[in-house]
């Protein structure tokens, strides 16, 4: 059985059946499944483990009084399908099928609210209610049939355009690909008995028909001087075109995304371009595809000297955030996201920001800037390059090791920062255990690409200086690498300088080194008696020893 997501939750049958029996905890996970994209409540699995133990047996009537029970402890929350279900193992389980609540915020009966995030379900208070209502009716609106819209007024070709596109498709399944037209268009949720929803009439709708929607899909860009000046100014407001059809016409007019950096490599010159087509086309795509349609605005695509900055209207989905957004898996517009998935103009879903650090982590680029404001959200994604030398590493790399996009990630933030702790690697990755950083790490030090020092949380990560050496790259050298010994070294020759000198002064001496270094060094010489300091915590003061 799959493991525990966003859409999936493993409980023990103790907390449904018996005198330890949690039924407001099993409530309350109903309730995060319905406030965010529905999913399966499995009940009879013990934690931390895959299977039902082989034995158990649940009887229907038993089934029946949980499902009635949660209906009772529960309000606008759907239940589909309730079954007992048989392992492989021969063990029984009870799946429960709740569906997301796209109209109402679905409560406790105590009134509590709750959303799923990630795997976790989370209370929801405050404004975060106002926000969860408003994204209850940006959920619904892909479905919302367009009154005056049928589809008898599309154009033939332009449905088989469209079903010839998804039949075209290699990410489309045969099964799909053999339903004719109308049941493809259903399928997608274009269309419903005849009339057309909103996303249909983004797809398949006349101009006339697109400028009806109450916020239709418009985009500006924009081009500005080194002094903030507009030079340049593309809109399309004519509503002409389908999705698809605009994010390929704006990539056919933003000349100036195609600018690149030369810098030189051996005998030859590398090229880097100022945003790789691959970077524009994921932040273009998120753009359409995560915009809030109920509300107004323009996608505007705004291109600096330095940078390019992506603005779609409306906040992240509640549950997303600048911190998680690497790995969050929240749908605004599912059936939007489904098509441009389908139509291989996006990758799968949430793997689109892997992507884009992948490349600028390959790049030696920094990573794009998310910021959520109230009504609008802006990426920004700076042009220059961190260092041309760690091009030329990247491209040796490349040229001679097989990586995969979760290495070339962890690669990329460690050599920018020439020497970083294993617990703010973590955080950059937005990860939350050690055994999901081994899946960035493992195959780098396997490979020696990068090395570790020290161990547990004191862990920390260098590049290997025998890779910089084969890449002949003019890597600047730092202090932050330098070995804890060497490091010792130096902090008493700095004492024998400035005696009765305090750890911040010392800091200020050695920049580049970590604070958490010139701690751990500190205490080293101390504990070994070759440095004493005065009493008191908060200024206190080191001096070498006497005998030293």
């Amino acid at each position: 059985m799959s493991s525990e997501n966003a859409q999936v939750e493993y409980k023990s049958l103790r907390k449904a059946h018996g005198p330890r029996a949690d039924l407001d905890d099993l409530a309350a996970t109903c309730v995060c499944f319905a406030n965010a994209q529905g999913g399966t409540l499995i009940i009879g699995i013990e934690d931390k483990e895959s299977a039902p133990p082989p034995d158990q047996r649940i009887a229907e009537e038993v089934m029946s009084k949980v499902v009635n029970q949660l209906r009772s402890r529960t309000d606008c929350v759907g239940i589909a399908e309730s079954q007992v279900l048989a392992h492989v193992n021969g063990g029984q389980y009870l799946s429960l099928r709740i569906l997301p609540s796209s109209r109402t915020i679905a409560t406790t009966s105590t009134g509590r609210v709750f959303i799923r995030i990630e795997d976790q379900c989370h209370p929801v208070t405050g404004d975060e209610l106002t926000r969860l209502a408003a994204e209850k009716n940006a959920f619904q609106w892909e479905l919302v049939e367009v009154r005056g819209a049928r589809l008898a007024d599309v154009a033939d070709d332009t449905v088989h355009r469209f079903t010839a596109q998804i039949r075209g498709s290699k990410r489309v399944k045969a099964f799909v690909k053999e339903m004719n037209d109308v049941e493809l268009l259903e399928h997608y949720g274009l269309a419903t008995k005849g009339g057309l929803t909103n996303i249909g009439v983004l797809w398949l709708g006349t101009p006339a028909m697109r400028a009806r929607i109450a916020y239709p899909l418009t985009v500006q860009y924009i081009v500005h001087d080194g002094l903030g000046n507009k030079v340049r100014k593309e809109s399309w407001h004519d509503h002409r075109h389908d999705p698809r059809e605009l994010i390929l016409e704006v990539e056919r007019q933003a000349t100036e995304l195609r600018y690149y950096h030369e810098f030189p490599q051996g005998l030859f010159r590398k090229q880097v371009m100022h945003y790789a087509p691959e970077v524009v086309r994921e932040l273009l795509v998120n753009a359409v595809a995560h915009r809030k349609y109920t509300i107004s605005g323009d996608i505007f695509i705004e291109v600096h000297p330095d940078r390019l900055e992506v603005t779609s209207p409306g906040a992240l989905p509640l549950g997303v955030t600048e911190a998680n957004i690497l790995h969050q898996r929240l749908r605004r517009n599912p059936n939007l996201i489904r098509i441009l998935h389908d139509l291989e103009l996006m990758e799968g879903e949430g793997s689109g920001y892997d992507l884009i650090y992948e490349l600028d982590s390959k790049d030696g680029k920094p990573f794009p800037e998310v910021h959520s404001g109230p009504d609008f959200t802006r990426v920004t994604q700076q042009s220059s390059v961190l260092d041309p030398a760690l091009v030329q590493v990247l491209g040796y790399v490349a040229q001679h090791f097989e990586l995969s996009q979760k290495n070339h990630i962890a690669l990329g933030m460690v050599l920018r920062s020439a020497k970083l702790a294993a617990t703010d690697l973590a955080k950059a990755l937005q990860l939350t255990g050690d055994d999901r950083l081994r899946s960035y790490t493992e195959r780098l030090l396997d490979q020696e690409i990068i090395r570790s020092q020290g161990q547990g949380k004191g862990t920390a990560y260098i590049i290997n200086p025998q890779l910089i050496q084969a890449a002949k790259a003019n890597v600047r050298p730092t202090l932050r690498t330098m070995e804890q010994h060497k490091l010792r070294a130096l902090i008493e020759e700095d004492l024998k300088r400035h005696p009765d000198a305090q750890r911040v002064e010392i800091q200020e001496r050695l920049p580049e080194v970590d604070v958490r270094d010139i701690q751990k060094a500190l205490r080293s010489l101390v504990d070994s008696g070759n440095v004493v300091h005065g009493p008191g915590r908060k200024h206190r003061k080191y001096r070498l020893a006497e005998n030293k």
